[in-house]
């Protein structure tokens, strides 16, 4: 054993790292290889001298296999590097950025209205907003259900309800870092100690808004003696409208200046002039402190206010009339009625009376379920603006616009009369004048004056051997004077009415065009449908002598200092398809309704007027509608007043003096100076 210890002493190694890993070691002056590597094999090799050595093999066939893992990784982490740095890098950055820095937003004020003679309709008023930055809000649930308890304590909102919101929003995603409604008119005491407390909540805010409060509505009204019959008239409403808090269907559809906390226009002129009144948003770069609170401005752009608007309503007129035609309404069943007065000359809404109406300052501030279930069980619709969307038979009043076409078509002259006895007969049916025995002896002008229905009967559709219009020429120019389409007046919710046809009865009804429908047609009966907005155009049509202008609210914009920035067009639709002959001569028979027609009680007046009555058959049980429309005074007309009274019976015994106490009072004792 010492003598084996003693040879290894004497043994020399000297060491060498070849290139695979394996150790050269010269042993008594010869190389040997052993190899240390875990992918090789140990093995016997002979070396030169015959001489037995331990060493090692390496299996290169697996070296592919190593070089794709190897490849398949890196290309993987260089994936999700280029995923993280520049497909969702501006998600990222804004999500740490968002727990420094933030961009808020500086709201603008919503512009004022004002009628013509500057009277404000509108004002701003403050109110207190809370709401949430969901990505702030506590990460501890217990913290954070004692803050929701101690909103709930303090405002309508209930826990429950507010648990409710925030399950909607993805905590994860950026929409964490925008507002998150939970309410607003808070009052002014729950609102300082919320101020308070919110001051160290993290991720709840306080805001201070503005809200609308609409001015010169306001007047309650009784309808007759019994007190269930109250009504609330507020005419205003309809043509203001009312604000709103946005909601996801309609920030869907508008632009990212808007934020789930915001107010938008719901109805009327608040929502058709949306844009203007708006205004555009300052941005305020702030630093923030672990709470979300804001700690440092950083940079800011300031808001520019939106627009007022100067309308063409005059509030004077506008109130009269309404303490008119509630007067009319107090002493007769009906309680649903629309009177426009508009300037013919230009086509600016002066009056626009729709009852029942109801109270906007409701929805501005935020309706509640009660309020909203008494204004949508009400049988008479108070929501509902009569005077542009509501749709009624014409009348009588739609012979204006047939003495017109038959006169332009050549059908008859001025001179041209037909006997009225008392109807006319076909086959088995029979067509009646409304007065038992018939007019006599009729042409244009007394047609128009004493509304013969015979007259009409025959140069509509014709009778023995007298050629009428029929119904293509009649529905041609029904259309000239813009029935059956919009005017585009600048108010949402315009229906088109209905001018019908051939076709349109047999896809509807899927029977054939008669006789009498042309008859029907020919007296504004049957399924002729229109709105007092376009009896009332076509009235202008014939106070101005020719032109049919678009109808609009909107006079001017004005900047939030109410410098003029532009004025409204007044825009003619249409002219020129009648006459100035044809014109002169409806004309005359409007005058003669008022001198010795159906209108005669406009007689009184201190000015010269021209009118048309109507009575609208409509329903086999119930009573007709009453229409009277007109324009004064005669020679250069001012104002067109057109009046409608559903189920008012007679035109001239209901509808005509509500116009002539309004042309009355305008003409006596208002008539402003610069019409």
């Amino acid at each position: 054993m010492i003598s084996y210890l003693l040879r290894r002493k004497r043994k020399k190694y000297v060491k060498n790292d070849s290139l695979f890993g394996e150790s050269k070691c010269f042993r008594n002056g010869k190389m040997d290889n052993i190899y240390k590597s875990d992918l090789s094999e140990d093995a016997y090799i002979n070396n030169s001298s015959g001489k037995e050595i331990i060493g090692s093999s390496f299996n290169f066939a697996i070296l592919p296999f190593v070089y794709c893992v190897l490849i398949f990784f890196i290309f993987l982490l260089l994936g999700r590097t280029a995923w993280l740095q520049i497909v969702k890098g501006e998600y990222y950055y804004s999500m740490s950025e968002g727990n420094r820095i933030r961009i808020h937003r500086i709201e603008p004020k919503r512009g004022v209205i004002y009628d013509r003679n500057n009277t404000p309709l509108v004002r701003n008023k403050a109110n207190f907003m809370l709401y949430f930055i969901p990505a702030d809000l506590p990460e501890d649930k217990r913290e954070l259900d004692e803050i929701i308890n101690q909103i709930s304590i303090l405002t309508p909102v209930s826990f429950d309800e507010i648990k409710e919101i925030l399950g909607t929003i993805d905590l994860d995603d950026l929409e964490a870092y925008r507002p998150l409604f939970i309410t607003d008119n808070i009052s002014y005491e729950s609102a300082l100690k919320l101020f308070l407390k919110a001051d160290g909540w993290s991720g709840v805010i306080m805001s201070s808004k503005f809200n609308r409060e609409y001015l010169n509505v306001g007047k309650i009204y009784f309808y007759g003696e019994d007190f269930e019959k109250q009504k609330e008239y507020l005419s205003l409403s309809h043509i203001l409208g009312y604000t709103g808090k946005i909601n996801n269907r309609e920030l869907e559809k508008v632009s990212d200046e808007y934020l789930p906390i915001d107010y938008i226009g719901k109805m009327g002129v608040e929502y058709f002039w949306e844009n203007e009144l708006r205004g555009t948003s300052g941005k305020k770069k702030v630093e923030v402190d672990v709470l979300g609170k804001e700690k440092k401005i950083l940079g800011q752009v300031e808001a520019n206010d939106g627009h007022n608007l100067i309308l063409s309503l005059d509030i004077k007129m506008q109130e009269k009339m309404e303490e008119i035609l509630i007067s009319y309404l107090d002493k007769i069943e009906p309680t649903r009625a629309s009177v426009i007065v508009m300037n013919p000359n230009n086509g600016e809404i002066l009056t626009m009376v729709s009852l029942p109406s109801y109270n906007n300052n409701q929805f501005a501030r935020g309706i509640n379920r009660e309020e909203y279930n008494q204004l949508i069980e009400n049988v008479d619709r108070p929501l509902f603006n009569r005077s542009i969307s509501g749709e009624f038979p014409s009348g009588s009043t739609i012979k204006l616009v047939m003495a017109a076409a038959a006169l332009q078509e050549r059908i008859v002259s001025e001179n041209t009369y037909f006997l009225s006895t008392g109807g006319i007969r076909v086959g088995q049916w029979f067509f009646p004048d409304w007065k038992a025995g018939g007019h006599g002896r009729t042409d244009v002008r007394k047609a128009i004056a004493q509304s013969v229905n015979t007259y009409f009967y025959i140069i509509g559709g014709g009778h023995n051997d007298f050629v009428g219009l029929g119904i293509d020429r009649i529905v041609k120019y029904y259309k000239l004077f813009g029935l059956g389409s919009q005017f585009g007046i600048d108010l949402a919710g315009e229906a088109d009415g209905l001018v019908p046809t051939k076709e349109w009865k047999r896809e509807a009804k899927n029977e054939s065009w008669y006789i009498g429908d042309t008859y029907h047609v020919s007296i504004g009966q049957g399924d002729l449908i229109v709105t007092p907005l376009q009896v009332a155009v076509y009235t202008s049509f014939f106070a101005n002598k020719g032109k049919i202008y678009r109808p609009h609210f909107v006079k001017q914009i004005l900047d939030s200092n109410d410098k003029v920035i532009r004025d409204i067009e007044n825009i003619v639709i249409s002219e020129g398809f009648i006459d100035d002959y044809n014109i002169m001569v409806v004309r005359q028979g409007m005058r003669q309704a008022v001198t010795q027609g159906s209108a005669r009680s406009l007689k009184i007046l201190p000015v010269e007027a021209a009118g048309k009555t109507g009575t609208a058959q409509w329903h086999s049980k119930k009573k007709p509608h009453a229409w009277f429309t007109s324009f004064a005074p005669y020679d250069k007309a001012e104002i067109v007043v057109t009046v409608l009274v559903e189920e008012g019976e007679e035109g001239s015994t209901v509808a005509t003096p509500i116009a002539r106490e309004f042309m009355m009072w305008y003409f006596n004792e208002y008539k402003p100076r610069d019409r």
